[in-house]
């Protein structure tokens, strides 16, 4: 029994001697994996400082983007506003020459344009009622300036 007790003692003794190498290098692989989380987490604290450094960046250009284009709208607006101003101007000196002017251009186109009085003496005419009554007043006028 003393060889059989030997045995499992150093048997035992082995077992023993194992897990403790497998304990130093189950140590030493969670050290690795610990620096490698640590290592991590140092580079994504650097990545979302930069994330929010780009971020802030963003938002400032952005501003000045919009402040552009907010000067540029008013710029145009302003433009827009000047031209249409003298549009206004203009239709108003329109206005004004074809009020003034519209007088002495009708005093001096009215005369051409004016029936004179002609040379032939006639009856009086009666208001027509139609058309083939007229031709009937006519014709018993005309018979009667004639003398006939």
């Amino acid at each position: 029994m003393d060889s059989v007790s030997v045995a499992i003692l150093d048997r035992l003794e082995d077992v023993v001697t194992s897990l403790q190498d497998n304990s130093i290098k189950m140590g030493q692989l969670l050290a690795v994996h610990q620096e490698k989380l640590a290592q991590q987490e140092k580079i994504d604290d650097v990545l979302f400082l930069k994330i929010d450094n780009l971020h802030k960046d963003l938002e400032v250009k952005t501003d000045e983007i919009k402040k552009g284009c907010e000067r540029d709208i008013m710029l145009v607006k302003k433009k827009i506003d000047e031209m249409e101003k003298k549009m206004y101007i203009a239709t108003g000196a329109v206005a004004v020459l074809v009020f003034f002017v519209t007088p002495f251009i009708q005093n001096t186109i009215t005369p051409l344009f004016e029936v004179k009085p002609s040379a032939i003496i006639g009856g009086p005419t009666a208001p027509v009622p139609d058309e083939s009554s007229r031709f009937a007043v006519r014709k018993s006028t005309s018979f009667q300036t004639a003398g006939i």
